[in-house]
């Protein structure tokens, strides 16, 4: 059956789970889900599946939330009030609630099994597609919706390629000529080959359609026999194959406008700081600047960023770097940096390859190399970090690369 684009927007729910911990992310989740982690200045990671959604024409859009959510269910509010509920859109936090049994969310499938009342069928939803929160990518999912109703599928999974060589570290799905999935394998030694493609495996990536009714039939079937369907890529997938139901994978197609496919799962410092040192290149692997597909974040009101003073050796500079609105460089020299909004950098001061985030204060004299400093804190005048690795480790988070972190609210003494 053919559907026009508009008819599948109207009848598709996105759920997007945001409940994620980040634990190897710590101190940057200390306060906040990794979902509402800061990235790129101005943004938080869950931004970049937002705006995937508006610039898809999705505006339907359930985040269901578990772990300190505070700091996203503010984002959201602030950033992404942007919906009109008179023509039918709507985009809400949901909070584990406990509506069936007595659990909290006990993982990716568990949470919409527990939430399935909002995709009913009697609803009008025909499709749910479920996306994950902590990603940073540029997709259109109508295009994988079409594709889902195209092949008749009962679930739609978008793949990435990968080397094999670098396959084994991820869960990769095994699938025939029509890309039809046979099996899923949790970091397999030998990873399957794409047909046809030697030498290239498929990986999840955590983003799925599902026809509603099926799901919501899934979730039915597997629980009267007491089958556990707790996380899609653990339990409902591998039911789903193993059941010879439609389960296809969708190849994906990158809108960032980059002859290499950008996809990142940002699961620690090290790899968090790679991305963003990225970003400041002279061109980045991400393009944050591309009209056709804007990237959303909260709007500070807040003047533009300046610098200040051109006096001897006091000179407000900033070379190679991502400055937000509201930072004043005063006399002080930045480099190769990501400066978030709301920040002064005071004279004498030496900032490089660095994360400072929003309301920070840099004192005068002080030196900061290869450190993400989170929220709200104030450098003391002349206080060095990164410089003295072993000293640094005795108070704040060291990486294995020797990366400094400082949590947000960190007083400094």
């Amino acid at each position: 059956m053919s559907f026009p684009g508009s008819s599948i927007l109207r009848q598709t729910i996105t759920m997007l789970l945001a409940g994620g911990q980040g634990e190897r992310l710590y101190p940057l989740t200390a306060f906040r889900s990794k979902p509402a982690v800061p990235f790129g200045g101005k943004y938080r990671i869950i931004d970049f599946a937002l705006s995937n959604c508006l610039n898809s024409g999705l505006r339907k859009i359930y985040i269901l939330t578990q772990y300190k959510s505070d700091s996203l269910n503010q984002h959201i509010l602030e950033a992404w009030s942007i919906f009109n509920p008179e023509l039918g859109e709507f985009i809400f936090s949901i909070p584990p609630q406990r509506k069936i049994n007595n659990d909290w969310y006990l993982g990716t499938a568990n949470a919409l099994y527990q939430n399935q009342n909002l995709f009913s069928p009697s609803k009008g939803v025909n499709w749910v597609l479920v996306l994950s929160g902590d990603h940073i990518y540029k997709m259109d999912y109508l295009k994988m919706l079409q594709y889902h109703i195209d092949t008749n599928a009962d679930l739609s999974m978008a793949c990435i390629e990968v080397p094999k060589e670098d396959a084994s570290r991820f869960g990769i799905v095994h699938v025939d000529n029509d890309y039809r999935i046979t099996s899923f394998v949790e970091k397999p030694a030998d990873p399957p080959e794409i047909p046809g493609k030697p030498g290239r495996c498929f990986v999840n990536m955590g983003i799925y359609v599902f026809n509603a009714k099926r799901l919501i039939e899934i979730f039915a079937e597997m629980e009267s026999k007491k089958t556990k369907s707790d996380d899609f890529g653990k339990d409902i997938l591998p039911y789903m194959v193993k059941s010879k139901m439609n389960a296809r994978a969708y190849p994906f197609q990158d809108e960032n406008g980059k002859s290499e496919v950008y996809w990142k799962d940002i699961g620690t410092i090290d790899s968090y700081y790679e991305a963003s040192m990225n970003l400041i290149s002279v061109t980045p692997d991400f393009n944050f600047y591309d009209k056709a597909w804007p990237m959303r974040a909260f709007q500070y009101q807040a003047p533009p960023a300046k610098t200040v003073s051109h006096e001897g050796e006091r000179i407000g500079r900033t070379l190679n770097s991502l400055i937000c609105d509201g930072t004043v460089v005063s006399g002080g020299l930045v480099e190769r940096s990501l400066i978030g909004p709301n920040v002064r950098v005071n004279s004498f001061s030496y900032v490089t390859d660095s994360i400072i985030m929003d309301n920070c204060n840099i004192g005068r004299h002080a030196k900061i190399r290869r450190a993400i400093i989170d929220k709200n804190v104030s450098v003391p005048e002349g206080y060095e970090i990164g410089f003295d690795l072993v000293s640094d480790a005795k108070k704040f988070t060291v990486t294995e690369s020797g990366i400094v972190v400082i949590k947000k609210n960190e007083v400094l003494a």
